[in-house]
């Protein structure tokens, strides 16, 4: 398996022409891209996202426990753990949709726990959000799904949303898609137009939700390159939530291990296959499933 386990030297080479390309075209789109690389050897760098002694139950179902973790700026993190362990739960407390029952959750140096839904609205905008199933509109073109954000923002120029939505596409791969619509479109071509959707808005926070499940292996892989890409290219900071740790390992700068109400461990990727915790080394073996959640 250690084949598999790219260090973030290795992805940077082995996709150069493809981000080549992509940071052109975010340029040119006007992203501001301020990529930076994460290793053990460089372990300090602005905290954006906190989750601090975050306890959270639905009735006798208790999902966390005094749950701590910190999100640094530019980073990919990867949330593992089993089915039911809470790793969506996580993504839905940071955006406000669910409130934690005790603990505190900060972004960009502001707390969000406790605030009402228009006291969210400016911490959202700064956060886009790849959802499971993509989540498109099934009656809108694949052209109005990407810009709804943008109209529902305020966006009346037709040909500046135009060029925008092409713009997105293209760092997708999905230029010239515009006027398909979403029943006509395979499960990755529906999670590209989803992330193409998530990036109009230019956000500084991406958050994936099991962003490869239901996909064929070489969506796997692609969808798993574009979650490198928009790092390296927009220079944006991202927690993804997966069980595949195939995946994790492709695209992580650090790996943190959700099990038994918590984060049972958390490090940089070339740090995960020297751990002594038994949880972990399970973890890295892919014995990952309902049985250690």
């Amino acid at each position: 398996m250690t084949s598999e386990h790219q260090t973030p030297g290795d992805r940077r080479s082995r996709s150069r022409t493809s981000a080549d390309e992509r940071r052109a075209v975010a340029r040119a789109a006007g992203f501001e891209a301020a990529p930076r690389r994460h290793s053990s050897n460089h372990p300090d760098f602005e905290p954006v996202l906190v989750f601090e002694d975050v306890w959270k139950a639905f009735g006798k179902n208790i999902i966390y426990e005094g749950l701590n973790l910190t999100v640094t700026r530019g980073e990919v993190l990867t949330i593992v753990g089993g089915s039911g362990t809470g790793k969506s739960v996580l993504l839905k407390c940071l955006l406000g949709l669910l409130q934690p029952d005790q603990g505190r959750i900060f972004a960009f140096g502001q707390e969000v726990t406790g605030r009402s839904e228009a006291q969210m609205l400016p911490i959202r905008q700064r956060v886009g959000m790849l959802f499971q199933g993509a989540a498109l509109f099934d009656s809108m073109s694949v052209a109005e799904n990407v810009a709804w954000p943008l109209v529902s923002r305020g966006w009346t120029n037709r040909q500046r949303i135009a060029d925008k939505v092409e713009q997105v596409l293209t760092l997708v791969d999905l230029n010239g898609m515009q006027r398909r619509m979403p029943a006509d479109l395979s499960g990755g071509m529906r999670k590209r137009v989803g992330l193409a959707r998530t990036i109009a808005m230019e956000p500084e926070v991406i958050l994936y939700d099991e962003p490869t499940t239901g996909l064929d292996p070489s969506n796997i892989k692609m969808i798993d390159q574009l979650v490198v890409d928009m790092q390296e290219v927009l220079g944006v900071t991202s927690i993804v939530v997966t069980h595949d740790m195939e995946s994790a390992f492709r695209i992580s700068d650090r790996i943190a291990v959700l099990y038994n109400k918590g984060i049972e461990w958390a490090g940089y990727q070339d740090e995960i296959e020297s751990a002594e915790n038994p949880i972990v080394r399970d973890f890295v073996a892919g014995n990952v499933g309902t049985s250690v959640g």
